[in-house]
């Protein structure tokens, strides 16, 4: 379908004041193992082309037939419901000639099926011997090239190959079950799985689950609180990165993913301690999230949610900026050829200081360490937020004493980040998959950040 794309240009660009042509195709493998059995598998190839114009309002269209008339159909369509009425523009951005790709020292395209189900089996047995008896592992691969044009004089071509581990593993102990998961991604080829160490991490985690099972819960109260990565990841995501997402904060989510605590003019408004920021980077080498220009064509770059405790910057794409009569700052994703390009983020976390970890505990004379988390719940406008602690223990005078089970913090995004007193030199990133928009579109993310001390925090 390629072929079709600069003549679909071509015959767009003559009746609308601005169109896009967009061909993509992803390849991608999948292997499925539940207690050491391959329950599924797969291998798919999803191609198809996507055509944006903008008159009067924004119009979007697919299609994945190599029919030129049917093509056609289709952006006279989006044409013709581009004309009804609205004031939509996209900010003004300078045309991007460029090719761009992620080498891989060790080609997914090398990787026989064999080799993959072997690597599976091999970590699954491990769980076994460890004696756990819930056992979900997924490998999975994807190779994404793109061609996108626009009536402007962009034209970009890339080849985007990633990797992604999944596992999901149970332990039960006396009638008392603890669940875990391992999730994983990079941006390259399968010398991931070096990188990785997935067994030591898989061995750990099963650890940490016989652990929790036969842990007790620690009374109510008020505790300093040292959050591990995982933490500070998925805080970083939920409570910075989706409330600064710009059409949340112009309510185009309202009814699909919701609204945001922040509003257009709280730029400048305090919202954590002045140590912290909060920042979304999309050109992290590997990154789950990896890219070097958004679906807008715009050139990917780091950006400071939070800057000193302070709010700072929107997550946007060219739809929002020219709402806002700013730059794009290129956030501009979408999860397949057929879904239409939205606000979202990549990778975003914490940024590091300085404190080693010895020294984030070492006055704290009663506390948490909660590196990990079983539960998370955050509301629609991202402020009320909750976590439950999977691996955590108790601190007591500087030392990390025994295991304790499922300690709940229940707290506002201010509260957390204003509580924030010290922050670690280490980062750490887990994957995800980010759910917005309707149809839902998923998008890979990394998110982690170092360690972090709170200062007297509820615990239950």
């Amino acid at each position: 379908m390629e072929e079709f794309v600069d003549k679909a240009l071509d015959y767009a660009s003559k009746r609308a004041r601005f169109a896009e042509v967009r061909y993509c195709s992803s390849t991608r493998n999948v292997v499925l193992l539940k207690n050491g059995t391959v329950s599924a598998s797969g291998y798919s190839i999803d191609s198809g082309i996507s055509i944006r114009i903008l008159n009067k309002s924004i119009a979007f269209t697919s299609i994945n037939i190599a029919n030129w008339e049917q093509l056609k159909e289709g952006i006279d369509r989006a044409i013709r419901m581009s004309e009804r009425s609205g004031r939509e523009k996209f900010s003004s951005e300078d045309p991007v000639n460029d090719f761009w790709e992620v080498d891989q020292r060790k080609k997914i395209e090398d990787v026989p099926f064999e080799e993959r189900v072997s690597e599976m089996k091999e970590l699954d047995g491990q769980l076994a011997n460890e004696k756990i008896p819930m056992r979900i592992l997924s490998l999975g691969d994807n190779i994404e090239e793109e061609y996108n044009v626009n009536s402007e004089g962009t034209s970009i071509r890339s080849k985007l190959p990633k990797v992604g581990f999944f596992a999901m593993i149970g332990f039960l102990e006396n009638g008392s079950f603890e669940q875990g998961t391992v999730e994983v991604g990079y941006s390259g080829g399968y010398e991931a799985l070096e990188a990785w160490k997935l067994g030591d991490r898989l061995k750990h985690e099963s650890d940490v689950l016989k652990k929790a099972a036969m842990a007790k819960k620690l009374g109510d109260g008020v505790y300093d609180l040292i959050a591990g990565p995982e933490i500070s990841g998925i805080v970083a995501h939920e409570s910075a990165g989706h409330p600064t997402e710009s059409d949340r904060i112009l309510g185009r989510e309202m009814a699909q993913a919701g609204e945001s605590f922040i509003k257009k003019n709280d730029r400048g408004k305090r919202i954590g301690s002045d140590i912290v920021n909060l920042v979304d980077d999309p050109t992290l080498d590997h990154s789950f999230g990896y890219y070097k220009y958004d679906r807008d064509g715009v050139r990917a770059r780091k950006r400071y949610l939070y800057k000193a405790g302070l709010i700072n910057d929107f997550l946007s794409n060219r739809e929002s900026a020219g709402r806002m009569e700013s730059k794009s700052n290129g956030a501009s994703r979408s999860s397949e050829w057929d879904k239409e390009p939205l606000v979202r983020m990549s990778t975003t976390f914490i940024e590091p200081k300085d404190y080693k970890f010895e020294e984030l505990i070492e006055n704290v004379k009663e506390g948490v360490y909660m590196k990990s988390f079983t539960e998370w719940n955050i509301d629609d406008i991202r402020y009320n937020e909750k976590y439950v602690g999977r691996e955590a223990y108790h601190v007591q005078n500087g030392e990390i004493m025994e295991a304790i089970r499922r300690p709940i913090i229940e707290t506002t995004t201010v509260n957390f980040y204003s509580s924030i007193d010290a922050i670690g030199s280490d980062l750490e990133f887990s994957a995800g998959t980010c759910g917005k928009g309707d149809p839902m579109q998923g998008v890979d993310v990394w998110m982690g950040g170092p360690h972090i001390r709170l200062r007297g925090i509820s615990v239950r």
